[in-house]
């Protein structure tokens, strides 16, 4: 009999000490790296606390409009991506830079020398109630008669008390329009787009599934909303942030997204991808087109780095 409690002590010793193991700030580490590869460099720098705040400065400052796909243009700036998705009865501009110089320059302007009449933005959605993405709203929607999406609940962040370090670039707070939730779609044309609340980048944050055109091949795009961790950094935040990007990662897998997108050009590496794009010839394989197993690897880095960071938050 004592042998066998003994066993038993030792078996469950053995066991505590590996659930330790795996739940250590260094295996999920490992495992982020582990997913991320050689291809996913950009996500990965979030599981560093000094650069992970926000990535790191764009190797391309004064960026150029590109179209990406048949219905999808990218017109950010160095380091925060707005997207055009364009449809049979007008355009969604995916959030809208700092301010309204940014968004006349840049989103305008940009869709000006694609050959795209910025007179067609129906909507402007605005991923997270954060000034980079929602600061030129308010310009695009009152010059083009454009409705502003935000879930409903970054529209009551808006409408609470402002953060105590508003960067003075930022552009005024938008006027509360259309709110969307969980599992909400928007449909313009012959387009629809899913809404996901994917909290705690800020509580409201959505992330994006839509539906992309290359020529004949039909592919499905994954913006995940809000990547860095600039929230409070405590272990329940790190834990819901975890908890979001994974199942984003099975609705993604549901809906066969095979481009994952970002709203900061670092973490997806667009300005390579757009390079990459310019040199494609006739055949090739499209740059953005990373594939299924790319975006579940990309998840799983954001969910690894934040299991990580709640190690060192308990």
């Amino acid at each position: 009999m004592r042998q066998v409690t003994l066993g038993l002590v030792l078996t469950g010793v053995l066991a505590t000490t590996a659930v330790f193991a795996a739940d250590s700030k260094d295996a999920h580490l490992q495992a982020a790296a582990a997913a991320a590869g050689q291809d996913l460099k950009g996500i990965l720098s979030v599981c560093d606390p000094r650069t992970g705040q926000r990535a790191p400065p764009s190797v391309v400052a004064n960026p150029e409009p590109a179209k990406v796909f048949d219905n999808l243009y990218f017109l950010g700036i160095a380091n925060v991506s707005a997207w055009a998705l364009t449809t049979s009865d007008g355009i969604i501009v995916l959030d809208a830079l700092d301010n309204a110089s940014e968004a006349q320059e840049y989103i305008e302007g940009g869709l000006r020398k694609l050959g795209l009449d910025p007179n067609q933005i129906k909507y402007v959605v605005v991923t997270h109630a954060h000034g980079d993405h929602y600061g030129g709203a308010q310009y695009l929607a009152d010059k083009f008669h454009a409705h502003i999406v935000m879930s409903d609940i970054d529209w009551k962040v808006l409408e609470g008390p402002q953060r105590a370090n508003y960067p003075a670039n930022w552009g005024p707070l938008p006027k509360r329009d259309v709110s969307v939730k969980d599992g909400d779609k928007l449909t313009l044309g012959d387009t629809t787009i899913e809404f996901y609340v994917t909290p705690p980048h800020t509580p409201g944050t959505i992330s994006i599934i839509m539906p992309l055109n290359d020529g004949t091949a039909r592919h499905v795009g994954g913006e995940w909303g809000g990547t860095a961790f600039n929230f409070a950094p405590t272990a329940q935040n790190f834990a819901t942030y975890a908890a979001s990007a994974e199942r984003f990662a099975k609705i993604a897998r549901d809906k066969g997204v095979d481009v994952p997108l970002s709203n900061h050009s670092t973490y997806d590496n667009a300005f390579e991808k757009i390079a990459a794009l310019k040199m494609r010839r006739p055949g090739q394989p499209h740059p953005f087109v990373t594939g299924r197993d790319s975006e579940q690897r990309y998840l799983k880095v954001a969910a690894e780095c934040a299991k990580a960071m709640q190690v060192n938050a308990r």
